[in-house]
């Protein structure tokens, strides 16, 4: 960490805990290996590491591999999604009574290496969202085209005004780090992608983040992408997924910035025929504008209406997440000792507190 995050380590770190790290896979029989092996098995604070797979149905041999390195595989019979993967991961990660829940990709982007460095502001109880950036330190910055790198500087400015604030430079990366506390707290949907409705989320639950700055490769050694491997296609699915966390937790901005500007315009177009009339005595031309200007001022008032509607529904659904959140402490408590194995996860058991329905 450069000097910039060096206060994030400061405070004396807790110990025993216990640490899972998860790895969504689809078809990374070529690196899966070496990824697993390169996982850190001695880290200050940390009692117990388990690696978690997530085979989200590779046609190769992706979960045997993965088996024969000493990780625990959870098989999806078929393809789900990136975001299915994960949500199946932090399941399994919470059931096995992980204090401290690591995501990371199975390509060999993400050093496994640097696990250290990211969960070390977990341990000291000062953040509960730790992720990975690849662009707050110049010296880090990955080779990538100048379009993705483009592309990531817009979704995080983005995201920054949705959370209100400007301090983030990375919210694509899926190199994180969660506390129970936090993993526990999360709703998340979209079964295409979660990294930036993760923000959304736990920024409306008031969580503490923070960015760590660490050296990712900027291209896959093998293969393409399955999340950015179209790069509009990427902007279209996760802009449709942060409108929708955008909606479901800042309602009356959402709805209410709809509501001012359709009544803008409405009111904008009636005052104009009213200037026009008073001027030159007549309507026409602008005759229609008196029709179409009405029209939209009543929109405004309906999506004024439907903003405080759903506000009112917003605040129901906080005391709704609050207890689940205590239902989820309940049921997933430690019982002391880990799973004995893997039971694979089908999409209609996925524990409903997680599933992510397609969008």
């Amino acid at each position: 960490m450069n000097d910039r995050y060096n206060n994030l380590i400061d405070v004396e770190p807790v110990s025993g805990q216990r640490l899972a790290v998860i790895i969504p896979a689809l078809n990374e029989a070529r690196t899966i290996g070496d990824v697993i092996d390169r996982i850190p098995r001695e880290i200050d604070g940390i009692d117990s590491i388990r690696v978690i797979v997530i085979d989200d149905g590779s046609r190769d041999a992706t979960a045997e591999i993965a088996t024969q390195h000493g990780a625990t595989v959870v098989q999806h019979p078929r393809n789900l999604g990136v975001g299915a993967a994960f949500a199946a991961g932090l399941e399994y990660a919470l059931r096995s009574g992980a204090d401290v829940i690591v995501n990371m990709d199975g390509d060999g982007q993400f050093r496994p290496e640097d696990i250290p460095d990211l969960i070390a502001p977990i341990l000291t109880r000062r953040y509960g969202f730790v992720t990975c950036t690849r662009f707050a330190d110049v010296e880090k910055l990955p080779e990538m085209p100048q379009i993705k790198l483009w592309g990531n500087r817009m979704m995080c400015r983005l995201v920054n005004a949705i959370i209100g604030g400007d301090g983030f430079t990375d919210v694509s990366c899926g190199f994180r780090a969660y506390s129970r506390d936090t993993a526990l707290r999360m709703n998340l949907f979209g079964s295409f992608t979660y990294t930036q409705e993760t923000f959304i989320d736990l920024a409306a639950k008031r969580i503490s983040m923070t960015e760590v700055p660490l050296v990712v490769r900027g291209e896959r050694e093998h293969g393409k992408s399955r999340v950015a491997s179209n790069l509009w296609h990427y902007a279209f699915r996760t802009s449709s997924i942060i409108l929708r966390a955008l909606r479901d937790w800042r309602p009356l901005l959402f709805f209410g910035s709809i509501a001012v500007t359709f009544s803008g315009l409405g009111v904008a177009m009636l005052a104009f025929v009213g200037w026009w009339w008073i001027t030159f005595h007549q309507t026409s031309p602008w005759t229609s504008l008196i029709t179409v200007g009405g029209v939209f001022a009543v929109m405004g008032v309906a999506f004024a209406v439907l903003a405080l509607i759903a506000d009112q529904i917003g605040r129901s659904r906080k005391i709704q997440e609050q207890l689940l959140y205590m239902q989820r402490q309940q049921a997933y408590a430690r019982s002391g000792s880990e799973l004995d194995r893997a039971t694979p996860l089908r999409e209609n058991l996925i524990e409903p507190a997680f599933q992510a329905t397609t969008i």
